[in-house]
């Protein structure tokens, strides 16, 4: 597979998963007026919970697969002074859109925050940096096998030690997925699961499930040790090979 067939992929699951935010955000709208936004709030406010734990003291964070900035707008309004963002979006168009937001997002109480927008994959993010925190908007469960545990392993080489991971998970949407899935896309789902599911025996230092969330969600909190253990790092170099 080559860079090229890797990065369109990426764009057509991150197309994908929009779609479904599309279909989403008008179910919202024929609930009562306020739901829509209490609920991508609720979301929203559970996965930058890490940011909020850590202020006052500056931070770098990490967005990716940002999408239309319904998380973006969150982080810019909770980072703490002398904190930066770096916004990783793989879709050019939403890229763009990305960058409008920031540039006309209102400062923060203390003055704007650095925030920089990067139209690429996490992957490729060409980087020394390492991050306090990472909050994940990438739809997973869209993407490879190979694919995904490119993805968890270079989170986890982004993260400083004692950092934070946060993603989301639709509650259930394993268990429909068996239900409804072809047989090859039942054993691809089934090969991500068992990635992710790796990490998480590794990592996971908690998960929340936000049931204000339309659908609802768990979003899951991973942390990097400040050393690895031998385990862990197996995990890191071996699941999905």
């Amino acid at each position: 597979m080559n860079g090229w067939t890797t990065s369109h992929d990426r764009v057509l699951a991150q197309r994908h998963a929009e779609g479904w935010m599309f279909l989403i955000e008008t179910a919202r709208d024929l609930r009562p007026a306020g739901a829509s936004a209490s609920s991508g709030n609720a979301l929203a406010r559970a996965l930058t919970e890490p940011v909020r734990a850590q202020a006052p003291r500056p931070l770098s964070v990490l967005e990716a697969g940002a999408g239309t900035g319904g998380v973006t707008r969150s982080l810019i309004s909770q980072l703490p002074r002398g904190s930066n963002l770096d916004v990783v979006e793989a879709d050019p168009r939403f890229a763009t859109q990305l960058r409008r937001l920031v540039a006309t997002h209102p400062a923060p109480a203390g003055g704007p925050r650095p925030v920089t927008v990067h139209q690429t994959c996490v992957e490729d993010l060409d980087t020394d940096d390492r991050y306090d925190v990472i909050v994940s908007g990438l739809p997973l469960n869209k993407f490879t096998p190979v694919q995904v545990e490119r993805i968890m392993a270079r989170y986890m080489e982004l993260l400083h030690p004692g950092g934070t991971l946060t993603y989301s998970t639709q509650v259930g949407m394993r268990r429909l997925r068996a239900l409804t899935a072809s047989r090859s896309e039942a054993r691809r789902c089934a090969a991500v699961s068992e990635i992710v599911g790796a990490y998480q025996r590794s990592y996971a230092t908690g998960r929340t499930t936000v049931w204000a969330s339309l659908p609802p969600a768990n979003v899951w909190r991973l942390q990097r040790p400040c050393v690895f253990s031998d385990e862990q790092r197996q995990t890191r170099e071996g699941v999905g090979q």
